[in-house]
């Protein structure tokens, strides 16, 4: 899941890019009220190129989650919230896709930080850990 959610991010960058898209983008986010759009834009689309990186090495996986996850709750809150839920089919530019991948981020910086807790807490206290289950299922401690 952390490395489709993360070419998900990055192909919108890339897209974005190539399809010269960045400066009707920029022009929607000033009209939305953020000074100096283009500037916005181009960090977007670095931070999910950047970010998306990130995420497929698997290093600074929550961070790399949580900022993605901002610009996808943005973009719900920007955009796509008031075109409905669909994306198409139903509807057009809903917020169904963006809310997928919002809770795929979620899901990648939890498992995340439950991993890196459960590693922390095994280097420090290798006597509390439960052996295998397999070995539990068989008695042979």
């Amino acid at each position: 899941m952390r490395v489709i959610t993360a070419v998900l991010f990055m192909a919108h960058a890339a897209v974005r890019i190539t399809n010269d898209t960045i400066p009707r983008f920029a022009e929607f986010m000033e009209g939305q009220g953020f000074p100096h759009g283009a500037v916005w834009v181009w960090a977007i689309t670095l931070y999910e190129l950047t970010a998306g990186t990130l995420l497929i090495l698997n290093m600074g996986v929550r961070w790399a989650a949580s900022g993605l996850a901002v610009i996808a709750a943005v973009g719900i809150l920007l955009i796509h919230w008031k075109n409905g839920w669909f994306v198409g089919e139903h509807g057009v530019g809903g917020s169904e896709y963006s809310i997928a991948l919002l809770v795929m981020l979620l899901v990648v910086a939890a498992h995340d930080a439950r991993r890196r807790l459960a590693g922390s807490m095994s280097a420090q206290h290798p006597a509390d850990t439960a052996p295998p289950a397999f070995v539990r299922l068989t008695g042979n401690e």
